[in-house]
């Protein structure tokens, strides 16, 4: 981390600051929320969705994570909101989270026995990326999930100028750059286990996606635990998230592998 500057008027019971950091030699934002008190406390990296604009990280995820004791890291990904770079649906910009880890477990607040990642969306991407690569986490949580990225292609017809101008065309022309961005081949290598919420209805990200997560992830023999929403979609209404969350915590909560 290379700069961070307080944000006002966040939340009563923790600080949030906005901080700049380096990833492959470019500097990077996001949002680093600190409980009030002398912790140390357990941490939640919040992988957001969409890109660029769309489905920016979200303030009230910020704050209801805090509200239940952790500190959160929620990066913005490379090229936004000031950043370098330029987002790549995750090829390279899951280093944006990678490479945040070891300075997030020496942390002098965090608990490093008590460290989570959630994914939301595409931020399932780098989440499980994390999960493979660093044994220090007790816990994934992958929300409305990112497992295939020629499934998004497939389904999400409206990304697919996006997708090709990112990764550089199309699944039959790049089919290594799509098999790159999609965890589902590497799940034998997660080091944590993982809970798996989707909606069943679900447009924006199909429930697809889901099943054939947790296929990957019985073939591996990883743990895990898969909650389907029946009449769901991608984002839950108020009081369905709400009781989502807290069935997540408890589940979180409960993870006592590390």
């Amino acid at each position: 981390m290379i700069d961070q500057r307080i944000v006002p008027g966040f939340h009563l019971q923790a600080k949030l600051y906005l901080i700049s950091y380096v990833s492959q030699g470019l500097i990077v934002k996001g949002y680093l929320a600190i409980p009030r008190g002398n912790g140390p406390f357990p941490l939640l990296v919040y992988c957001r969705g969409g890109i660029k604009n769309v489905g920016m990280t979200k303030l009230a995820w910020v704050s209801r994570f805090v509200e239940q004791g952790f500190i959160v890291f929620a990066p913005f990904y490379r090229g936004n909101r000031g950043g370098e770079g330029r987002e790549d649906f995750g090829g390279e910009d899951r280093y944006d989270v990678l490479e945040t880890i070891p300075w997030l477990m020496e942390h002098p607040l965090v608990d490093a026995k008590r460290m989570h990642i959630f994914g939301f969306s595409r931020g399932s991407l780098p989440a499980l990326y994390a999960a493979m690569e660093y044994d220090c986490f007790r816990s994934v949580v992958v929300w409305g999930g990112v497992s295939d990225m020629v499934l998004t292609y497939e389904e999400r017809v409206d990304l697919r100028r996006m997708l090709k101008r990112v990764i550089g065309g199309p699944p039959w022309k790049k089919p290594e750059e799509y098999r790159y961005r999609s965890p589902l081949y590497r799940v034998e290598e997660l080091k944590a286990p993982v809970l798996i919420v989707h909606g069943a209805e679900d447009r924006l990200v199909g429930v697809e996606h889901a099943h054939r997560l947790s296929s990957a992830l019985h073939k591996a023999g990883i743990q895990y635990t898969m909650r389907i929403y029946e009449g769901l979609g991608h984002l839950f209404p108020p009081e369905e998230r709400e009781r989502a969350v807290v069935s997540m915590f408890s589940w979180m909560e409960e993870q006592k592998s590390l």
